[in-house]
């Protein structure tokens, strides 16, 4: 699999544009989710070829907070994009790594396990 970023909620357009000036120069694929994609398992939007889509299309809220999530990047890799989005002064509080446990997860459902991770680290 090629190494892979996806964008969740990025409606303000300076912020995602600086992140996409964060990211290109790393060589990174990046893939702009869709709201209507977000019954789709979070492996299946990254290009993992054995996961299946959902055929349903979601037609609730917008997430509530920005979200990335980063596919298949090497460790020096991670730490560059990190170092880089770090540097564009764009923080993003819920960001995750692709995993097998979280591969067939959709993306409210990293949202809602990212919500919990944040709350219970900050309080």
């Amino acid at each position: 699999m090629k190494p892979t970023i996806l964008l969740f909620n990025f409606t303000d357009k300076t912020r995602y544009n600086s992140v996409i000036k964060a990211i290109l120069p790393l060589k990174i694929k990046i893939k702009k989710v869709d709201r209507e994609d977000y019954l789709q398992p979070i492996g299946y939007l990254a290009g993992k070829k054995d996961i299946d889509p959902a055929v349903e299309k979601y037609e609730g809220p917008e997430l509530a907070d920005e979200m990335l999530l980063i596919s298949d990047l090497t460790d020096m890799k991670l730490n560059q994009l990190l170092l880089s989005l770090k540097k564009s002064s764009v923080r993003i509080k819920l960001k995750a790594v692709l995993t097998q446990n979280n591969e067939k997860w959709n993306p409210i459902q990293l949202y809602e396990e990212l919500i919990k991770e944040h709350e219970a680290l900050n309080k």
